[in-house]
């Protein structure tokens, strides 16, 4: 007599819930702003920064209320070059940042006579030139006349350098050189321009709308 096959299931063991935890929104939002807050300043720090200008001493090159972006790793790569517009650590107070425009570079004679200048000569001598500044521009007004400067001689790993508006800046003329590791890097154009001497004018009027995205030469 056969017996019954049986068809009786195995035993199954029940296994362990595992439990999955989600992130808290908070926590989600801390994260991002972190990350966000850190790449800020990376960039901030080795990449661009954001200034404003305060002075007139760039006109009209930059006016006052101009927001300026600088590129920080520029030179890096190469040194400044004369006509590039850079911001550096003020020589006299390096917790202040200045704009200026390089003018002279290391190893170089600079000199300034009737409103020309000159680098490497003299304007006495039969085959001196002055550079090509078609940045300089200077206030005809009374009692400013024809300047005379120098010869200085720019230092090693140093820059002379001076504001466009030239009879209204405080630069290499009074309070000397400008050594390369205290420049920031180059300002190369504008992102934002507010006149906030034009007090009369609606707010949208007092938006230098023709200036926003002008490059910075």
């Amino acid at each position: 007599m056969t017996q019954p096959v049986n068809h009786t299931e195995p035993e199954t063991v029940p296994q362990p819930m595992t439990r999955v935890r989600k992130k808290s929104v908070v926590r989600e939002y801390a994260e991002a702003i972190l990350i966000a807050v850190l790449l800020a300043l990376l960039i901030r720090t080795f990449v661009v920064q954001a200034f404003k200008i305060p002075s007139g001493s760039m006109i009209p090159t930059l006016l006052v209320g101009d927001h300026i972006l600088v590129n920080k790793f520029i030179y890096r790569f190469r040194d400044p070059a004369r006509g590039d517009v850079v911001v550096f650590k003020y020589p006299v107070d390096e917790h202040r940042d200045f704009i200026k425009r390089v003018i002279g570079l290391s190893g170089e004679d600079v000199y300034i006579k009737d409103r020309q200048i000159f680098v490497n000569c003299r304007p006495a001598e039969p085959s001196c030139q002055p550079i090509k500044d078609p940045w300089g521009f200077y206030e005809d007004r009374m009692g400013v006349g024809g300047e005379v400067f120098g010869p200085v001689h720019v230092p090693p790993s140093s820059y002379f350098v001076m504001g466009d508006n030239r009879n209204n800046s405080q630069d290499s003329r009074y309070w000397g050189f400008v050594k390369g590791d205290k420049i920031k890097g180059q300002a190369f154009v504008i992102y934002w321009s507010w006149d906030s001497e034009r007090d009369e004018k609606a707010l949208w009027e007092r938006v230098r709308w023709g200036r926003l995205g002008r490059l910075i030469h």
